[in-house]
């Protein structure tokens, strides 16, 4: 009797099992090789190379005026008074700290404006793969494609949606060839 349950409970198993997969249908795409076809990514880096440069110009017109102030106190530094030698050495770290602030506070307004500029592009792809996805009837869509940041370790290349999704955004996909 014990081995009839058993029997029963391993057929239930598997039958329900199958049906589960059956029902399965799992894609994938790399939103990065999405992003580089759509129009808009080189706007966008086209501003943040310019925010960038712009930035690299003002933190340049410090580091200038650092060294102009450096080469007056060095040439003159043996006739000062001890006063005015430690208020103009005070003066010229002071501008060093303001450099040195300047850089971190210029990588992060960069990377802050690089993220508010690309976010819409994210949004625009990630509701296409959503519109793909649910045309297709796909359960899961996992994202490849990024080195280190991969969510998917393999998968066959006919699982691949990215070419579904630049159509789904209006854009002829490359050929298979290139």
């Amino acid at each position: 009797m014990k081995k009839i349950i058993l029997s029963l409970i391993v057929i239930i198993n598997i039958s329900s099992f199958k049906s589960v997969s059956q029902d399965l249908k799992i894609g994938y795409t790399n939103v990065e090789y999405i992003l580089t076809f759509l129009p808009e990514t080189k706007q966008v880096q086209s501003e943040v190379s310019a925010y960038g440069t712009q930035l690299q110009n003002q933190l340049q017109s410090k580091i200038t005026d650092f060294q102009s102030k450096a080469d007056v106190f060095q040439k003159s530094a043996a006739t000062m008074t001890d006063l005015i030698r430690a208020d103009k050495q005070e003066e010229l770290q002071n501008l060093q700290a303001s450099i040195q602030k300047f850089q971190t506070e210029a990588q992060t307004s960069i990377a802050q404006r690089e993220a508010d500029l690309f976010k819409p592009l994210f949004e625009k792809i990630s509701n296409a793969i959503n519109v793909v996805s649910e045309r297709e009837n796909f359960t899961h869509v996992f994202s490849a494609g990024v080195p280190g940041v991969d969510v998917l370790l393999y998968a066959k290349p006919t699982d691949d949606i990215s070419n579904l999704v630049l159509a789904e955004l209006g854009i002829d996909p490359p050929s298979p060839n290139n």
